[in-house]
C-alpha cells in the first residue's frame, strides 16, 4: 500500500499554529490626550488594513460613542458579543474574555484599555483580560488617554483639577508599541462644539470642566512627552549596558504618611523611565504578623517597582544597610514642610541622619504640605481600644506595683535606704515592661511608681506634696530613669521577638530541606511542602503541579480546593505566572489564594492558601510564602537535575552495554562464519583429481554442523537481550519453581553436549522465585555450556541451588584450569578496558556478557571466581521479593 502524503498546507498550517501557541501577543496602543482626538478611528481603519492583507481580525468591543464615522468603520469587521452583568436591576454589556480566548483570532481590537469590569466579570479591570489574550498569543489594538497612566495620575489632577480612578499601570507599556494619536487643541474643540464627541448637553458640561484650552494644552504635552520617554526608553537601556553606568533607585513607602508616600512613587516611576533604569520601594514594618498588603505596596508595583518589606524596629540602620546591599545610587523620599521646630531638636529628620550616614548616595526629597499643622505631621493609623488596652496587662501592672510597694514597707521597717526603695520601685517596672505588651503599661508604671514612693514614703506621708530638700530633683531623676530603663527593656524584647521569628523561620527551612532530601519525585515534594504549610498556618494548604492543573477533569474532588472551579483557578495562575483568586483582582470570588512557583521564568507548581476570616492572610504569611517558594523551585530544579542525571547514566550504561554486545558478537561470530567458509570452500573446490577422503569430508560436515548450531546458540542469546525492557533495564518477572528451571536448561545442554556429566544439588524445601523463566534457563545454559568448553576434561560439572537470606543462590562450577587474574578483572570491571578480545568462541563467550545483562535485570548479583579443588565457579543469586515491595515496606 502507497504510503500516503503529507499535504504541505496542512504542515504550514501546522507549523503557524505551533508558532501561535509559543509566542506572545503583541499589544499596540492607540494614544491620546483625550476623548475625541481619533484614538478608536485610527484603530479601526489599521484593523480594516490588516484585514486587507489576509489576517484574522475581530472587534471584541468598542465604545458605543454613537460616532457616525467610528460606526462605519465597525460594520465591515466582525464583532464578538458581548458578555452581560446585571447591576443594581440594570445590564451592563462588557467585553468577553473567555469567548475572545476560545476564538483565538490574529488580531483583536478592545476599545478602552482603564476600563474597570463589572462586578462578577473574570478580572477587575480590562487591561488585566489584555494581559491574557496576549500570553495566549493573540495580537491586541486597544485605545488609552495619557490621564490614566497611573505614574502621571496626580499630575494631570493637579493640572485640571478632576482625580482620575480609573488607571493603567505602567509596566503594561515596557514592551508595547505606542502609535500617538494628535490634533490640535482648537479643532479637538471645534469638533465638540459640533456634537461629534459628545451630545449638545453634556459637550457643554465638558467644554465647562475637563475640556478647557488650558487642560487640554497641557494634557497634550503630558502625552507627547511620554511617548518621547517611551520610544528613548530602549536606547537608554542599550546606553546603560554597553557603559556599564546604571542607576538603582530607592523609594521610601512611609505608612505614616500615605499622601506623601503616593506622591513620591510616581515621581520616582517617572525619574525611573526617563532614566530606563530599575527601582525598588522599601517599606519597612515594626510587625508584620497583622499587616496585609497596603495600598502603596501595590501602587508601587503596578507602577514597575520591585516591592520589598522587612521588620524591623530601626528605621534609620535598614535603610543604610539596605541600600548598601543592593548598590543603591538614588534614594527618594518625601519632605514634610510643616514640621515643629521644637520636635526637629528633639527628632532630627531622618532625610538629615541619611545623608550624613549615606553620603555616596544621591538624595531626592519630593516635597509634602499638608492640610493641618501637627507637631509630628503623622497620620498615625488608629488602633483598637482592645489591642491597646487588656485586662491582663492591668492586673499584671497593678499586682506588681502592690508587690513593690509592700517589699518597700518590708524594707523600710529594716531602714534599708529610701535609695534602695528607689531601686525596688525600678526592679519592678522592668518586670511591667518584660512581662505586659507595649511601651503603655511600662510608661504607666514608671510614672505610677514615682507616685507611689512620694505616697507611701516621702514625708509628709500619704500626700504628694514634697517639703524635703533635694526631694523633687529626686523624683524627677527617678521617673527619668524607670521610662529610659522600660524602654530600653521593650526594645530588647521587640529585638529578642525579631530575633525567635528569624531563628523559627530558619528552622522551618532546615526542617523542610531534610525532608526534601529523602523525597523521590516531585509529587513527594509537592504533597511534603504542603502538609508542613497546612500545619504551620493552621489551615489547608495545597500545591498543584502541572498533572493537577492541566488535567483537572481527572483529579479527585476532595476539599474545598479540589473542586473543578478551584482547580480552574489553578490553571489560570499555572498558565499566566500571576497571583489569582482571594483578595486579588483576578478570579475574586475563588476561595483560596493562589500563588504561582517560579523558576528561571517556568512556572513549576500553583500554591493554594484557603481563605479564612478569623484568620487573615497578611504580609508575615505571603513573605513566608515566598521564602518556601523560593526553597521549593530549589527542591523541584533538584530533583530534575537527579533524574536527568540518573537517565543520562542509564543512557550512557545502555551505549557501554550495547558497545560491548556490538564488540562481542564481530568477534564471535568471525570464527564460525570463518570456519563454515573455509570447510564449504574446500568442499566446493574437491575435483576428481583431488578427490578428498570421505572421513575428511565428514569431518568438514561435522564441523561445519557445530559451528551452524554455535551460531543458532548465540541468535538465541541475542533473542533473550529482546526480553528486556530497553526504558526500564527490567523484566517482567512471575514466581517460577526453581527446580524446573535447572531441568530444563540440562535437557537444552545435553541436546548440545550429549557426552557430559552433570551433578545438580537442590534445596530440600519446594522454592518459588520471582523471575522471567526463558532468561534464567539462558543463564543457566551460557554457564553451563563456558564450564563444558573450558574444563578441557570429561569431568563432571557441578550445579548448585541453595537459600540464603532473602534471596536464592545458582551455582555453576567445573574442574578445569580456572580464570587467570586478568580475566576476572575484566569481569567484575564490566569488559570495557580490554585490548584483546574476550569475548570469542574459543575465549570466555560472549554468554558471558548476556549473563551479567540478564542477572542485572532482575536486580541480582554475579560472581566469578576460582575452586580451591581447582576450576572455575560462576555464582549469581535472585531475590527471592520484588524490589519494589521491599522498597515500599521500608517506608
Amino acid at each position: 500500500m502507497e504510503e500516503q502524503r503529507l499535504d504541505p498546507e496542512q504542515l504550514l498550517a501546522k507549523w503557524k499554529n505551533t508558532e501561535q501557541n509559543l509566542r506572545s501577543g503583541r499589544l499596540k496602543v492607540f494614544f491620546g490626550y483625550a476623548a475625541g482626538v481619533g484614538k478608536t478611528y485610527a484603530m479601526l481603519k489599521e484593523a480594516h488594513e490588516q484585514q486587507a492583507e489576509g489576517k484574522t481580525v475581530l472587534i471584541g468591543y468598542v465604545e458605543p460613542h454613537a460616532r457616525p464615522e467610528t460606526e462605519a468603520l465597525v460594520s465591515g469587521l466582525p464583532v464578538l458579543p458581548t458578555k452581560q452583568y446585571e447591576y443594581k436591576g440594570i445590564m451592563i454589556n462588557e467585553f468577553d474574555v473567555e469567548a475572545a480566548l476560545q476564538t483565538k483570532p490574529e488580531i483583536i481590537l478592545v476599545d478602552e484599555l482603564a476600563h474597570t469590569n463589572a462586578i462578577g466579570a473574570r478580572n477587575r479591570k480590562r487591561y488585566q483580560d489584555i494581559e491574557e489574550l496576549l500570553k495566549a498569543g493573540i495580537d491586541v489594538y486597544t485605545t488609552v488617554n495619557v490621564q490614566h497612566i497611573e505614574s502621571l495620575n496626580d499630575i494631570v489632577e493637579q493640572v485640571t483639577g478632576v482625580h482620575i480612578s480609573e488607571t493603567v499601570p505602567d509596566t503594561f507599556f515596557e514592551t508595547r508599541a505606542l502609535k500617538v494619536v494628535d490634533i490640535e487643541t482648537e479643532e479637538l474643540l471645534e469638533r465638540l462644539k459640533q456634537g461629534k464627541i459628545y451630545h449638545s448637553e453634556n459637550a457643554k458640561k465638558a467644554m465647562a470642566n475637563f475640556f478647557k484650552v488650558d487642560n487640554l494644552t497641557l494634557l497634550r504635552g503630558l502625552a507627547i512627552r511620554k511617548a518621547s520617554d517611551h520610544i528613548n526608553t530602549t536606547n537608554q537601556q542599550e546606553t546603560q549596558k554597553n557603559t556599564g553606568i546604571h542607576s538603582k533607585l530607592l523609594t521610601i513607602i512611609d505608612e505614616k504618611n500615605p499622601d506623601m508616600t503616593k506622591k513620591c512613587l510616581r515621581w520616582t516611576a517617572r525619574l525611573a523611565q526617563a532614566l530606563g533604569t530599575e527601582w525598588i520601594a522599601l517599606e519597612i514594618l515594626e510587625d508584620m504578623s497583622e499587616h496585609s498588603e497596603s495600598d502603596n505596596s501595590k501602587l508601587a508595583a503596578k507602577l514597575g517597582g520591585e516591592v520589598v518589606t522587612l521588620e524591623s524596629d530601626n528605621q534609620r540602620e535598614t535603610i543604610v544597610q539596605y541600600v548598601k546591599m543592593r548598590g543603591v545610587t538614588d534614594l527618594v523620599m518625601g519632605k514634610i514642610i510643616k514640621r515643629s521646630r521644637f520636635l526637629r531638636l528633639y527628632r532630627p529628620d531622618l532625610e538629615d541622619e541619611l545623608v550624613a550616614l549615606i553620603p555616596e548616595v544621591d538624595i531626592h526629597l519630593v516635597s509634602y504640605q499638608s492640610n493641618k499643622y501637627l507637631l509630628n505631621n503623622y497620620a498615625v493609623k488608629k488602633k483598637k481600644l482592645q489591642s491597646i488596652f487588656t485586662w491582663k496587662d492591668f492586673y499584671m501592672t497593678s499586682g506588681l506595683l502592690i508587690v513593690a510597694t509592700l517589699l518597700s514597707e518590708l524594707g523600710l521597717y529594716y531602714h534599708i535606704g529610701d535609695q534602695n526603695l528607689i531601686l525596688i520601685y525600678i526592679l519592678f517596672v522592668l518586670l511591667v515592661a518584660r512581662i505586659t505588651t507595649g511601651y503603655l503599661w511600662a510608661a504607666i508604671a514608671s510614672i505610677a511608681s514615682v507616685l507611689m514612693f512620694n505616697w507611701f514614703f516621702v514625708e509628709p506621708l500619704f500626700s504628694l506634696t514634697v517639703y524635703k530638700q533635694g526631694y523633687p530633683v529626686t523624683l524627677i531623676f527617678m521617673l527619668l530613669v524607670a521610662l529610659l530603663v522600660s524602654n530600653l527593656m521593650m526594645q530588647i524584647k521587640k529585638q529578642a521577638f525579631y530575633a525567635m521569628k528569624r531563628e523559627h523561620q530558619l528552622e522551618i527551612l532546615y526542617e523542610l530541606n531534610k525532608k526534601y532530601l529523602v523525597t523521590h519525585d516531585q509529587k513527594e515534594i509537592l504533597a511534603t511542602t504542603a502538609d508542613y504549610l497546612s500545619n504551620m498556618l493552621d489551615r489547608e494548604v495545597l500545591l498543584y503541579g502541572e498533572e493537577d492543573v492541566k488535567n483537572p477533569i481527572g483529579a479527585p474532588i476532595k476539599g474545598p480546593l479540589r473542586s473543578l472551579e478551584e482547580l480552574a483557578v489553578a490553571n489560570w495562575v499555572f498558565v499566566n505566572q500571576k497571583e489569582a483568586g482571594y483578595g486579588t483582582d483576578t478570579l475574586m470570588g475563588a476561595k483560596a489564594l493562589y500563588l504561582p512557583v517560579l523558576s528561571n521564568g517556568i512556572t513549576l507548581a500553583v500554591i493554594g492558601i484557603e481563605k479564612s476570616k478569623e484568620n487573615p492572610i497578611t504580609d508575615e504569611i505571603i513573605t513566608f510564602l515566598e521564602l518556601i517558594s523560593t526553597q521549593l523551585a530549589l527542591a523541584i530544579e533538584q530533583n530534575k537535575l537527579t533524574s536527568e542525571r540518573q537517565q543520562i547514566l542509564f543512557e550512557s550504561e545502555k551505549e557501554r552495554m550495547r558497545g560491548n554486545l556490538l564488540r562481542a558478537i564481530s568477534h564471535d561470530l568471525r570464527t564460525p562464519l570463518t570456519g563454515i567458509s573455509g570447510s564449504v570452500e574446500t568442499i566446493l573446490d574437491d575435483n576428481g583429481a583431488s578427490k578428498l577422503a570421505e572421513e575428511t569430508k565428514r569431518k568438514l560436515l561435522i564441523g561445519i554442523k557445530d559451528d551452524a548450531d554455535w551460531l543458532i546458540r548465540m541468535v538465541e542469546n541475542l533473542l533473550s537481550i529482546t526480553r528486556i525492557n530497553e526504558e526500564t533495564m527490567k523484566v517482567a518477572k512471575s514466581k517460577e519453581a526453581a527446580e524446573e528451571v535447572v531441568s530444563t536448561a540440562i535437557q537444552r545442554i545435553r541436546k548440545s553436549y550429549p557426552k557430559s556429566e552433570i551433578k545438580v544439588t537442590l534445596p530440600d524445601e519446594f522454592v518459588l522465585v520471582p523471575m522471567d523463566s526463558i532468561l534464567i534457563e539462558q543463564v543457566l545454559f551460557n554457564l553451563m555450556e563456558n564450564a563444558i568448553r573450558h574444563s578441557h576434561s570429561e569431568s563432571p560439572i557441578f550445579v548448585t541451588v541453595s537459600l540464603i537470606e532473602k534471596a536464592i543462590k545458582f551455582e555453576v562450577a567445573d574442574q578445569g584450569k580456572g580464570l587467570t587474574a586478568e580475566q576476572l578483572q575484566l569481569l567484575f570491571n564490566g569488559m570495557t578496558k580490554q585490548s584483546t578480545p574476550v569475548d570469542s568462541k574459543s575465549g570466555m563467550g560472549i554468554g558471558l556478557s548476556i549473563v551479567k545483562t540478564i542477572i542485572l535485570a532482575h536486580d541480582g548479583t554475579l560472581h566469578a571466581g576460582n575452586r580451591v579443588q581447582g576450576g572455575a565457579i560462576f555464582t549469581f543469586t535472585l531475590p527471592l521479593e520484588r524490589k519494589e515491595q521491599r522498597e515500599w515496606q521500608r517506608f
